[in-house]
């Protein structure tokens, strides 16, 4: 494959992944809160809490439909130009991605599908039920994913054959540190993403004194109260994995650290153990992307932190403007820091697709140049429209608020499946009023 079409099936991968990332981040933190949400709403009957449930519920909803779709895209661009991957390795990952399917588009959606469409159809604790089955197999499925990006970056587990790698340690690849580093990382990002969402549009109804004052007091209260710890858990899951990176990827530390004569001694080692080429990572990216995720993350640090002071001030909640105003601004630094952090992991392993066992340009498809260029313009396009599309969809559903919630309205009356029920769902989730 020449230079151009490789770069061109990068830039494709890295477009897509990245766009599909976005949603995932919001998607998995979005879906723990309202979970939370509703389990306190069901022990506790209040109306204000119902009502955070449906107007955040509906939130998740539209961002986990598109991303969706997004994600299916990815996966046809990832058969269509990585061939190579799956036919040296696909014996070591294939269960993985098999497994995220099954969870992501087939457990996780159809206990989705029963959350949405059984507001008054289902027992409350049932009804409750399903949202977490949702919120666990949301992170199962990135789980099984990071199976496969933790194999890329630290491949264990296998056996080398004349025809490729075939499993041969089911447990080293399921507990493989670089897994495991990466989820708990992750998992606590999108808790990030999350609260700095529910912090950034309450401030935004607080900032217009919505009639709904007492939804968004709460709901900026979770999301600050959030922000801190999650940021905290965030940078600690993060700031482990750089000694297991020393000695697992040196050669992306020492681009890290901007060692040139580390790099210099790394080049010539590879260069005597594999042969000629260039084993140096884009230094512009690997250092960019650690510098706007490190600062982003300080940033972070400090708005959480001085979230935590001016949240416990109930007056500062409500007539704060300048505070409304900096909670909506910082609402993109989590998808800064993470997709930041993405470009590091990602670009500071290359020239190699599976760290020191296959090289990016022999993973590609043997495609020409004018195929890729039309592949990345009809994948660009179309994420494009779908992004744009979300953005137009959440802000329009976040800025409407909870008055204009449709999610739950359907709700069982007497005679219905569950509508004479004195514990059913009827009981506890009144349809919200056209107003409040």
């Amino acid at each position: 494959m020449d230079a151009q079409t490789l770069d061109l099936a990068r830039l494709q991968f890295a477009l897509t992944a990245a766009g599909h990332f976005l949603f995932v981040a919001l998607t998995l933190g979005l879906a723990t809160v309202v979970a939370c949400v509703q389990t306190v709403a069901v022990a506790s009957g209040k109306p204000v809490h119902h009502r955070m449930v449906r107007f955040w519920g509906q939130l998740y909803v539209i961002n986990y439909a598109v991303g969706i779709v997004t994600g299916i895209v990815m996966e046809f661009q990832f058969g269509m130009n990585w061939s190579g991957l799956g036919h040296y390795a696909g014996d070591v990952f294939g269960a993985s991605l098999a497994l995220e399917t099954v969870l992501a588009f087939f457990v996780e959606s159809t206990f989705l599908g029963l959350w949405i469409f059984g507001w008054g159809r289902f027992n409350r604790w049932v009804h409750l039920g399903t949202l977490w089955v949702v919120t666990l197999t949301a992170y199962l499925s990135a789980y099984w994913i990071l199976v496969t990006n933790g194999f890329l970056n630290n491949p264990v587990g296998h056996r080398e054959t004349p025809d490729g790698l075939v499993l041969h340690d089911t447990a080293a690849v399921l507990t493989n540190p670089s897994t495991l580093f990466a989820f708990g990382h992750i998992a606590a990002g999108a808790l990030v993403t999350a609260a700095f969402f529910m912090a950034g549009v309450s401030a935004y109804h607080l900032f217009r004194r919505s009639p709904e004052h007492e939804v968004f007091r709460r709901s900026l209260r979770i999301g600050v109260f959030l922000g801190a710890p999650a940021v905290f858990l965030t940078a600690v899951t993060g700031g482990v994995q750089f000694p297991f990176l020393t000695g697992n990827q040196p050669m992306k530390m020492a681009v890290f650290r901007r060692d040139e004569a580390e790099i210099a001694r790394l080049q010539a080692e590879l260069t005597a153990r594999i042969g000629p080429g260039d084993y140096v990572p884009s230094e512009t990216w690997t250092q960019l992307g650690a510098t706007l995720m490190l600062v982003a993350f300080a940033l972070m640090f400090l708005v959480a932190g001085l979230g935590v002071v001016l949240g416990a001030i109930r007056f500062v909640v409500h007539r704060l403007r300048v505070w409304h105003v900096l909670l909506m601004a910082v609402v993109p630094l989590p998808y800064v820091a993470m997709t930041a952090g993405w470009v590091f992991r990602e670009a500071g392993r290359q020239p190699w697709v599976i760290h020191g066992l296959l090289r990016t340009e022999d993973a590609a498809s043997q495609l020409s140049a004018g195929q890729m260029r039309l592949s990345l313009a009809v994948f660009g396009v179309l994420f494009a429209l779908l992004i744009a599309g979300n953005g137009y969809f959440l802000l329009r559903a976040a800025g409407r608020g909870p008055a204009a919630v449709t999610l739950g309205t359907d709700d069982a009356g007497p005679g219905a499946p569950g509508g004479d029920d004195p514990d059913g769902p009827r009981a506890w989730h009144p349809a919200p009023a056209p107003t409040y």
